[in-house]
């Protein structure tokens, strides 16, 4: 399976929908919205809204850094967003981080949730700097990796609702879905650059 089966406006169509849906709460509340992530709003409030605030904001962007059209005719525009880009992880993926060492579904679930956070921030800040530096070939490799962890927020909100149809126990199933979330997104995304470096 290569990222080439995969259709880009699929993607974008998942990444637009599930930012929308994640801010959400805006308007319910967490109580009603985010029912078992309460505490994390109610103990460390700064680092939960840190992270649902701004997560969505990456997510949202995500595809529109890819869209080749606006990269050429608008590379000032492609820069900013990609700025604003950056900014959402660096804050959100804090509060994640900060969350992950907190959370209550257990050790296993933390350190994947943990990990995804460090390698979010790492992917993209490397992304960024070689931005700057004008290696853009390099660049676009970076932000592929970087937009393989956004991604993660979407194949999680898949993930949890079939781990509820098999009929796993949450904790369970939580504790899988915070590493199946991001390792097999960052593992083909590998997979599909050693193929391309061969041709």
């Amino acid at each position: 399976m290569s990222l080439s089966t995969i259709p880009k406006s699929l993607v974008a169509l998942l990444s637009i929908l599930v930012a929308l849906a994640s801010w959400r709460f805006i308007v319910l509340g967490v109580e009603v919205s985010m029912t078992f992530m309460l505490y994390h709003a109610e103990q460390r409030p700064l680092f939960f809204f840190a992270h649902v605030g701004f997560a969505p904001l990456a997510l949202l962007l995500m595809p529109f850094q890819f869209w080749a059209g606006l990269r050429m005719r608008r590379p000032r525009l492609h820069r900013w967003t990609g700025r604003v880009y950056g900014l959402a992880i660096l804050i959100s993926g804090i509060g994640g981080a900060f969350m992950a060492l907190n959370t209550d579904a257990g050790p296993v679930a933390g350190l994947g949730f943990g990990l995804l956070a460090v390698a979010w921030l790492g992917t993209t800040a490397r992304g960024i700097w070689l931005a700057r530096a004008r290696r853009i070939p390099e660049h676009r490799v970076w932000i592929l990796r970087s937009a393989a962890l956004t991604f993660a927020a979407v194949t999680l909100r898949l993930y949890i609702p079939i781990s509820q149809m098999i009929g796993w126990p949450f904790e369970i199933s939580y504790a899988v879905i915070a590493w199946a979330c991001w390792v097999p997104n960052l593992l083909l995304v590998e997979v599909w650059l050693q193929r391309q470096a061969k041709l």
